[in-house]
């Protein structure tokens, strides 16, 4: 696509860091019940959660198939700035920021940018070193995704897989609310860039692939809760409740236009400001 892409395809890639419990997607019909009548673990709902919200995505076939439409260039104003990465002190912030990065990654990927992509993994390296997460985005890593940076499809899946080991490492080690904030990042900052892209572009296509995002949204919020988020986090829910709440009412009015997504991308963008800027 060089520097031109499908927003649909820049909407995937930046979502598809809900990898965290892809590996979960088996689940029996008795886990299933017992996470209704509220018997199973946190850590098994945040697992079956974080699987509904990537499941919720569209998938990448659907998205190869839209290529062809709403083609847009790739404009790096719509990312974080990667000068700020070293200025995140607060492990909310870290872990929120991680995912906005990663977020950008993909983005990066999406529109073969190969310098912006390595710039924006050095923001990667340096937030999750300060997590503890770092051999997650080693050097193995970096020289995987050098030598497949050609392929978006595998680009994308060693950015999945590091972030995958990361999430594990979080989990495993009773940070599942670190690991929540990683996804919740990753999501806003997808549907942010979604929404500078559907103003820019003005398609219908656009704004209806943001619409569908409300079945994940409501799978993250039920996960980020189970995680046990301290109280300065809490304005992340807060934030992806009023989300929530725009999107509902956006699409009862099923209107495919920018002015019924215009209530939705403020507050997309006011909660997406408050990420970036909490150092």
């Amino acid at each position: 696509m060089n520097r031109i892409a499908s927003f649909s395809f820049v909407l995937i890639t930046s979502l598809a860091l809900f990898f965290s419990s892809c590996k979960n997607a088996e689940k029996t019909e008795e886990t299933e019940e017992d996470v209704a009548t509220g018997i199973t673990s946190l850590t098994d709902n945040e697992q079956i959660s974080a699987q509904n919200v990537f499941n919720s995505i569209p998938a990448r076939a659907d998205i190869i198939n839209l290529i062809s439409q709403d083609r847009i260039e790739y404009n790096p104003d719509y990312l974080n700035n990667p000068d700020v990465a070293s200025k995140y002190a607060l492990e909310n912030s870290r872990a929120l920021n991680l995912g906005v990065y990663g977020a950008d990654l993909s983005v990066t990927g999406a529109f073969d940018q190969t310098q912006e992509s390595m710039l924006f993994l050095k923001c990667v390296n340096i937030l999750a070193k300060n997590l503890g997460v770092s051999t997650a985005f080693d050097q193995h890593m970096m020289d995987r995704m050098e030598a497949h940076k050609e392929n978006r499809d595998s680009t994308l899946e060693i950015i999945a897989s590091s972030f995958r080991k990361a999430d594990e490492y979080l989990k495993q080690n009773g940070r599942p609310g670190t690991s929540a904030l990683i996804l919740c990042g990753s999501w806003i900052e997808g549907m942010y860039v979604s929404c500078r892209i559907a103003d820019q572009i003005k398609s219908e296509n656009t704004i209806k692939t943001i619409l569908q995002q409300q079945e994940s949204l409501k799978h993250l919020i039920i996960m980020t809760n189970a995680s046990g988020l301290n109280d300065d986090a809490k304005y992340v829910i807060e934030g992806l409740k009023k989300i929530q709440d725009e999107l509902e009412v956006a699409n009862v009015k099923k209107e495919l236009t920018l002015e019924n997504i215009k209530l939705l991308s403020e507050n997309i963008s006011n909660l997406r400001k408050k990420v970036v800027e909490t150092y």
